[in-house]
């Protein structure tokens, strides 16, 4: 059972580089998948189980900088750990502000680039997990009344109930019934559950 979530995308037109990598990630119980090209790889990138990639900056065709141009086009934001060969620093850089996770240079530490890879699955599958939140929330607010939206608004706005009943020219008295409508639709246990929310999808700006 693999340690980490998700598949590791190995490209490199260089097979013996390939293999070495597959061979150092299986070992480590991450599963990999390896490709001869980024052409190869954005031909399967429908069906990938895209979590992390380790691609070389020089390769025939599309590089390692094309390829991540492309990911940005399409935007995907799964992690990207370059490997340059030597004298290859300046891509490695330019690599970065196309939003490479990281770079490693020729001959690199086995232990410090799985380190990196580890680090780069841990990060996407926190973005995945925040993103599963997010679609969720958004799900259960597009659930809401006009009228519970305006009250779940002056809720997360730190008014009471009194204020926000004199704001909407409804009774307390409905404004607790509003409330706690959506706070059953929300599944919020809590004030501080819809604070929370209102911050995840936008409603409510923080500090």
């Amino acid at each position: 059972m693999p340690s980490e979530p998700g598949i590791v995308h190995v490209i490199d037109d260089d097979e013996a580089l390939r293999e070495s990598l597959t061979f150092l990630l299986r070992a480590a119980d991450i599963e990999v998948k390896s490709h001869s090209s980024a052409a190869a790889f954005l031909d399967a990138l429908p069906a990938a189980d895209l979590r992390c990639i380790i691609t070389d900056v020089r390769m025939p065709g599309l590089s390692g900088i094309d390829l991540l141009r492309r990911l940005k086009e399409l935007g995907i934001g799964a992690p990207v750990i370059v490997i340059t060969g030597h004298g290859d620093v300046p891509l490695a850089v330019e690599a970065m502000k196309f939003g490479a996770f990281d770079f490693f240079e020729k001959p690199f530490d086995d232990e410090v680039l799985l380190k990196s890879v580890r680090s780069a699955l841990r990060q996407q599958a926190g973005e995945i997990r925040r993103r599963t939140e997010r679609a969720d929330i958004e799900s259960r607010l597009a659930a809401l009344s006009p009228r519970e939206r305006e009250v779940l608004g002056g809720l997360v706005a730190g008014r009471a109930n009194k204020q926000i009943a004199f704001d909407l020219g409804i009774s307390p008295r409905t404004v607790e019934i509003y409330r706690a409508n959506l706070m059953d639709k929300m599944r919020a246990g809590s004030l501080s559950d819809l604070v929370r929310m209102a911050l995840i999808v936008g409603i409510l700006e923080s500090g």
